[in-house]
């Protein structure tokens, strides 16, 4: 997909912040530091625009990307991350509960995992929220690039099997380094958008 206009609309914390209208929105959920800030900026081809850091959960409300004036990616807080207060963590999980259950315009959820790893116990609970709910869900498998391509295979499979995927959902093995399984997974959002 070419990329020719990308804004960062709205960070919003309560449901009358969303933006307006019927683009469709495609949220990205996963652990802090997982990468889904620079997924987002190899899926649109700019260097910083979506903000990474070194410091976990520095995402703490929904931000909105507007892309090509067509739909939005939507990063929500990243969880698993043990520095923030419990009333701050529940207060996050109530809003991301909110826009995964409410938003009309979410067309589809990316669940960014680690495939160097297992997914964890939250990545888990978060597949079983997001089947639970019916919400269609494309996983990121990132940091492909840090395990060697003979391996890549055996890692997914663990994946897929440890969040008991099911046959609609597909796994897209993915680096921000070197930019695999991006046209993958433009073709998996093409379907949506």
């Amino acid at each position: 997909m070419k990329i020719t206009n990308v804004e960062m609309v709205i960070s919003a914390v309560k449901q009358e912040q969303y933006p307006a209208g019927q683009l469709p929105e495609f949220a990205l959920a996963g652990r802090s530091n997982v990468g889904k800030s620079s997924f987002i900026n190899k899926m649109i081809n700019r260097k910083n625009f979506a903000r990474t850091s070194s410091k976990p959960g520095k995402t703490q409300t929904l931000n909105f990307y507007r892309i090509n004036d067509a739909f939005y990616f939507v990063d929500v807080p990243g969880y698993g991350f043990a520095k923030v207060s419990k009333a701050e963590r529940e207060a996050w999980g109530k809003m991301i509960e909110t826009y995964f259950t409410t938003r009309e315009q979410l067309k589809a959820a990316l669940l960014i995992v680690d495939l160097r790893h297992p997914p964890t116990k939250d990545d888990v609970m978060m597949y079983e929220f997001l089947k639970h709910y019916n919400i269609p869900t494309l996983v990121i498998a990132t940091k492909a690039d840090k395990i060697p391509r003979g391996k890549w295979q055996q890692h997914a499979k663990v994946a897929k099997e440890t969040l008991r995927l099911i046959p609609d959902d597909e796994l897209i093995i993915f680096s921000a380094e070197t930019g695999q399984g991006k046209d993958e997974a433009w073709g998996a959002l093409q379907k949506w958008v």
